[in-house]
């Protein structure tokens, strides 16, 4: 295993074992389970049948359904008769949290429970606590003895486990030790791994859940490392973004961190954590997983040819097209995140966020009209432009010139016959292919963009000799794309390249869709570039769609058949949107309100959907403000560690309002609460007035 996955630079899933959960297998090749968890109150007998069905309905291979205490754990089993009474079947999985004794109760009736390390015997206090290694060592104890119970009782009942660590739900003992990190969050779920497998219980399945994108996949690969190191064996892995949100964003947020692990061949099972109803998860769950065609032997289909990156010894080295072995260690960390060190060009590369450029070039005459489309309004009684913080930084035209004046902040980029005819040379730069720049004699501009076909089939793949030539040119910016099936290994292979050789131009990640409907290019977008920003590679991004892709967008957008969650009412809308929501899943440019809202369970105190749209109608407009809105205390304080603001159930008609980590207000009436957010957040500076 290389590093962290079979393999860098082809798609190969990670071997781990089998894992039988009623009559599904997951793990070892098996194809990627999709599951959801029902949001109506556990007591509710035929309201949660009924929501189960409608999940087994849309292609739900696990149900997940809360158990806050032994009589919700009780009432699993009057939810699984019903279920096999209208002949409906499904594994089911209890949602365990503090405790354990509804744990053991509902061990003995659904295929599966999932346990919270860092709260199942643990009770979190936010107190950063020192402890000896004795204490330390006695707390453990304490964690085995009321563990082993239920790991027990799992056994005889032929029953699985997921041991499923939270990033915002660590136990003290870990944050004292470890502080709030991915490997904190490794070592929270192998203390309980470690334990399991003293009793030689081996039906287990790990998740590393985060709302912070880059935090989520770190812990993922860090978990796979320490398992293969420490046991040479590997678990079983669900997949999942917390607290994603609702609508585009939401789905955007799960498919940089999942698609980023899935690309890698990581993940058994996932599941898209949504502020909407459960059946509708499934749908973002399939498209995400349909990527990766399933062979008879439980692979992947997968292209080979692009030339490997690492092994351990020359024998154990892969080989590239040419039969050479190569053998390079990784230029940068996959376990933390660090931007690849470029230089700077206007305002692309070093410490520039990442830029956008939109796609113009479908359009036949590109209107002032038209650039309303990518964050440009132009009021003509004012003779002034409107410049939203989701405005483009770039536009690409083709080869048509425009003949309009342009905002001030604004750029087009040309081919190059466009660009030599432009009069105004300091508002358009042109795109190279990398052998026509490499040729060009004429004078060149003072910013070219090049693009690169990474390990196209017409390149040799040893030749870097036409990259060479651009290499460290002050005025050139790399633009990696690639025609391969692997593409974003393709690209990630190009981009170690550039580090191996030092070559620290600034680089943009170009991604085409030519996928069918908005939300396949929505999870195309977020996987192939998301699991590129993630490591820290890519100073902008530029997404485009194949003619077919366009015209058939066009199409739905014209006939409306969009989602009811998608605003955008052009393709170039909807990539500009796109590639903005992607910066800001990846943690990598930060342009609008980040909302951390948990997807609704049997605990929860209030209409999640319906507060979650108030909340966002009303500060929608606070860029860079993190706002968690969570449905009870159990998914509160915890799961939503990033967020700088919170709103919390705390009681039937009661909210809780945080700031960080610290209660402000309590037991807020919810017929106000949402004014009081709005006070909390003018108090500390975070509100400002809507333009």
């Amino acid at each position: 295993m290389q590093v962290y996955c079979e393999s860098l630079t082809e798609y190969r899933r990670l071997k781990t074992r089998e894992v039988k959960i009623g009559d599904l297998l997951i793990g070892s090749g098996h194809p990627i389970a999709l599951q959801t968890m029902t949001t109506k109150d556990t007591m509710d007998t035929i309201g949660t049948v009924e929501e189960t069905i409608r999940c087994i309905d849309a292609g739900a291979q696990l149900v997940r359904i809360t158990a806050p205490s032994k009589k919700e754990a009780e009432n699993l089993l009057h939810i699984k008769n019903e279920l096999k009474k209208r002949g409906k079947y499904v594994p089911l999985v209890a949602d365990i949290h503090f405790t354990p004794n509804a744990a053991e109760v509902a061990a003995r009736i659904v295929e599966k429970v999932r346990v919270n390390p860092g709260n199942y015997v643990d009770k979190k206090k936010f107190q950063q606590i020192e402890y000896t290694d004795a204490e330390y060592a006695e707390e453990i104890d304490r964690i085995r003895n009321r563990f082993i119970p239920l790991i027990h009782i799992c056994k005889e009942y032929g029953t699985a486990m997921r041991i499923g660590t939270n990033h915002g739900s660590l136990s003290d003992r870990i944050m004292s030790r470890y502080g709030d990190t991915p490997i904190g969050m490794v070592e929270s779920a192998m203390e309980f791994l470690r334990i399991a497998r003293d009793e030689n219980y081996h039906q287990i399945v790990l998740s590393m859940k985060a709302s912070n994108t880059q935090v989520m996949v770190q812990a993922y690969r860090l978990l796979i490392k320490q398992m293969n190191e420490e046991f040479g064996d590997i678990y079983p892995l669900h997949l999942g973004v917390t607290e994603a949100g609702d609508g585009e964003d939401g789905r955007v947020k799960s498919a940089v961190g999942i698609g980023t692990l899935l690309e890698d061949g990581i993940g058994d099972t996932i599941r898209v954590s949504l502020t909407e109803d459960p059946e509708l998860e499934i749908p973002v769950c399939r498209d995400l997983v349909k990527r990766y065609a399933v062979t008879n032997n439980g692979q992947q289909e997968s292209e080979e040819g692009v030339p490997a990156l690492i092994g351990k010894t020359e024998d154990t080295a892969q080989k590239d097209l040419n039969g050479k072995a190569s053998i390079i260690s990784l230029p940068y960390d996959p376990f933390r995140y660090n931007r690849r060190n470029t230089f700077e060009i206007a305002n692309i590369g070093g410490k520039q966020v990442p830029v956008v450029i939109a796609d113009l070039s479908h359009l036949e005459k590109i209107t002032l009209h038209h650039l309303e489309n990518v964050g440009y309004r132009y009021d003509p009684g004012l003779d002034k432009w409107n410049i939203s913080d989701t405005a483009a930084d770039y536009i690409f035209t083709g080869n048509q010139l425009l003949d309009f004046d342009l905002p001030g902040t604004l750029k087009v980029i040309v081919f190059p016959a466009a660009w030599q005819s432009a009069q105004d040379k300091e508002k358009y730069y042109p795109l190279f292919e990398i052998h026509g720049y490499s040729g060009f004699e004429g004078e060149k501009a003072a910013l070219n963009f090049v693009m690169i076909d990474c390990f196209s089939d017409d390149t040799p793949v040893n030749d870097f000799s036409l990259l060479d030539k651009v290499a460290n040119d002050p005025s050139v910016v790399l633009c990696l794309s690639s025609k391969r099936k692997n593409a974003m290994q393709a690209i990630r292979r190009m981009f170690i390249e550039l580090m191996k050789r030092g070559i620290q131009n600034p680089a943009i990640v170009m991604i085409d869709s030519g996928w069918d409907t908005a939300d396949d290019h929505l999870i195309h977008f977020s996987t192939e570039a998301g699991a590129l920003l993630i490591d820290g590679m890519g100073d902008g991004v530029a997404f485009g769609l194949k003619q077919q892709a366009y015209e058939h967008l066009c199409e739905n957008y014209a006939n409306a058949s969009g989602r009811n969650y998608q605003e955008n009412n052009t393709p170039e809308q909807f990539l500009n949107a796109s590639a903005f929501s992607v910066l800001q899943a990846a943690r990598t440019r930060i342009s609008k309100t980040e909302y951390i809202s948990c997807p609704s369970c049997g605990r929860t105190l209030f209409d999640l959907q319906e507060t979650t749209a108030k909340i966002r109608a009303v500060t929608h407009h606070l860029k860079g403000v993190k706002i968690a809105i969570m449905g009870c205390i159990v998914n509160g304080p915890g799961e939503m560690a990033d967020a700088d603001f919170g709103y919390v159930g705390s009681g039937v008609g009661k909210i809780t309002l945080y700031k960080g980590k610290d209660v402000v207000k309590r037991n807020v009436d919810s017929d106000i609460a949402v004014d009081e957010l709005i006070n909390l957040l003018k108090e500390n500076n975070a509100w400002v007035e809507k333009e």
